[in-house]
């Protein structure tokens, strides 16, 4: 799982739409409607993804779209795992400081974390998933946290139907050699 901010730019005047021979017109200049966040979870070999738009990025949001993954998309599972970066917000600690105790403790037991290195975050696949998003829907001008929402829910229908998945090839022998600072090395 990981996120993505996008501002939300409004047009400054109206463009001009397609004519025969003409393609639409956009000026260049831009109202700014301040920020949106998306956060998004997949599960690459089954093509399946769980996106959650918010006004901000801080615990109280990664812990309810966290919450939402194990209580709403995956209530059955007994565990989940989860890849993500090491943003301070990502923490399962964050669900004590927003949820009561007994919720919590229930949450962070269903989760099993791992943390991509330091400059990793090539290591996600969510990463992969957050570049299409970007190009796919928010490269657009949205002017509002609403059509924000209603766009990232649209490309997360359609991405969904498509079962669209990530060919992984990076392997553990892969992994040995370009990573080799993190694996330990044995002495004879």
């Amino acid at each position: 799982m990981d996120e993505i901010n996008t501002q939300l730019l409004a047009d400054a005047r109206k463009p001009l739409p397609m004519e025969p021979g003409k393609p639409k017109r956009e000026d260049y200049e831009y109202e700014r409607h301040g920020v949106c966040n998306v956060f998004l979870a997949c599960e690459p070999l089954v093509g399946t993804r769980v996106t959650m738009t918010a006004t901000q990025q801080t615990k109280q949001e990664w812990a309810e779209f966290v919450r939402r993954l194990a209580e709403e998309h995956y209530p059955a599972a007994d565990k989940i795992v989860l890849v993500l970066d090491n943003l301070n917000t990502h923490t399962l600690a964050a669900l004590y400081e927003v949820f009561p105790v007994a919720q919590a403790r229930r949450l962070c037991q269903r989760f099993e974390v791992h943390y991509t290195p330091k400059h990793g975050s090539w290591l996600n696949m969510a990463e992969i998933e957050l570049s299409a998003l970007d190009r796919q829907c928010l490269s657009q001008r949205l002017a509002s946290y609403a059509q924000a929402e209603q766009q990232v829910a649209a490309w997360t229908t359609r991405r969904n139907q498509q079962h669209i998945t990530i060919d992984w090839r990076f392997t553990a022998e892969d992994a040995s050699i370009k990573l080799k600072h993190l694996y330990p090395s044995i002495k004879d």
